[in-house]
């Protein structure tokens, strides 16, 4: 796969610790550059009474989603060429739900379908897949960073990854909004009513150093350019008139059987007893929150007229590793597309490329390709937000809505999931 930075497209005239096997993780990297994903995700809501045609629910109406491979339903594969080799254009990818590839970096539906089903609202279309977007588009394009390529530049690291960082996705935003409402009356209308879902980004920002031999005192150093990043596209959307935002944390990423493969040691009390998870990556993680939350708490007090919600991925994800059979995962720390490697996963066989293979139930496994997730964690995370990862909760934001756990799909219910396992074979 070329390690070119994809071109930039327009939308359609519609503490040091040593880094273990480094060369294969930037190896991997390299070829597969859709590291673990962020998301800004924007609700625009709306009285029952206003519904739009894609029949949404009491609460929101319209969904826009920044971000990158966590959510990102097609952005990346229309930004590039398409002889341009990613494994996301091929099955497996998409077999579970879809039964094709769907541009998602899953088995199936990212977190982006799965809030969006649980409000009653339609899956959201790839912006640069064109479109007149009157209920919502989707701006995230995996590999995104929350920071811009100049600040890597800056640093000696040359962007190898998509140049459409978060900056960049909310000036798309911005390049949209008139189009949906002509007049500033209108614009802040949609703006007042909305839910702005701010994150999880950043984590692609970490992963690119992690991979290219940075320190953890080096990466600690980053943190608060990522949260000022991320503080900046909040405070850009308050000026706008946003009036209700969510902002979730990073992913414990020392449980990423990536990282889980290329950082592996014999040292004692190196991993967590209860998960086997890597402690500091993790550690890690839980300090880019800390950080964040902090921000987040100085910006409630500069704008006590707007509700800034935290949601807690880590906790959300967390609670899934701790106690993996309590949601039916009976595989949490091996990925269920790649090779036989430890973990299941290995940079030089990715998943879907000849070599990989792929595990008979996805459902069973909490990763999908090492780095990704499977549809049924994405759900599972979801459902923790819903239900009480989210300080204040949702529900408070959203009174009277009709969102409910219990209405997300399950994860073989879709009729047109009529490809089977046996069939990939020429796929992979």
């Amino acid at each position: 796969m070329s390690t070119a930075t994809p071109p930039s497209p327009s939308p359609s005239s519609s503490g040091t610790r040593p880094l273990l096997r480094i060369g294969a993780a930037r190896r991997f990297a390299m070829a597969f550059p859709l590291l673990f994903a962020g998301v800004l995700v924007v609700l625009a809501a709306a009285p029952a009474a206003e519904a739009g045609a894609g029949g949404g629910s009491v609460c929101f109406d319209r969904v826009f989603s920044f971000g990158d491979s966590l959510t990102d339903t097609g952005n990346f594969l229309l930004s590039v060429p398409d002889d341009f080799p990613d494994p996301a254009r091929n099955l497996p990818y998409g077999q579970t739900f879809f039964g094709r590839p769907s541009g998602r970096y899953s088995d199936g539906r990212n977190l982006l379908d799965f809030f969006a089903e649980a409000f009653g609202l339609p899956y959201v279309p790839p912006y640069l897949g064109g479109g007149d977007f009157q209920n919502g588009a989707n701006f995230a394009v995996g590999g995104a960073t929350a920071l811009n390529g100049s600040f890597f530049r800056e640093r000696g690291v040359e962007p190898t990854w998509t140049p459409h960082s978060l900056d960049e996705q909310m000036q798309w935003f911005k390049k949209l909004l008139p189009s949906i409402a002509p007049s500033e009356t209108e614009q802040k209308k949609i703006m007042s009513n909305s839910l702005f879902f701010v994150g999880e980004v950043g984590g692609n920002d970490y992963n690119h150093l992690i991979v290219r031999e940075k320190s953890l005192d080096e990466l600690h150093e980053v943190v608060p350019n990522v949260v000022g990043a991320i503080s900046s596209a909040i405070t850009d959307l308050i000026n706008l008139g946003a009036k209700k935002l969510v902002v979730p944390g990073n992913f414990p990423i020392g449980c990423v059987p990536l990282y889980l493969a290329i950082f592996q040691s014999q040292k004692e009390d190196y991993y967590e007893e209860q998960t086997g998870c890597i402690k500091w990556l993790n550690e890690f993680a839980e300090y880019h929150n800390r950080m964040l939350q902090e921000e987040l708490e100085k910006l409630r007090n500069l704008h006590p007229d707007v509700t800034i919600i935290y949601a807690d991925y880590y906790g959300a994800a967390l609670n899934i590793f701790r106690t993996p059979l309590q949601f039916g995962f009976t595989v949490p720390l091996n990925s269920c597309c790649g090779s036989d490697a430890p973990y299941n996963c290995s940079p030089s066989i990715l998943c879907g490329r000849p070599g990989s293979t792929v595990c008979p139930d996805p459902s069973k496994y909490i990763s999908w390709d090492g780095l990704h997730f499977t549809e049924a964690s994405y759900k599972v995370v979801i459902q923790g937000v819903l239900g009480g990862y989210a300080k204040p909760p949702l529900s408070e934001t959203c009174k009277g809505a009709e969102f409910k756990v219990s209405q997300l799909h399950q994860c073989t219910d879709n009729p047109t999931n009529t490809v089977s396992y046996d069939a990939l074979s020429s796929f992979i």
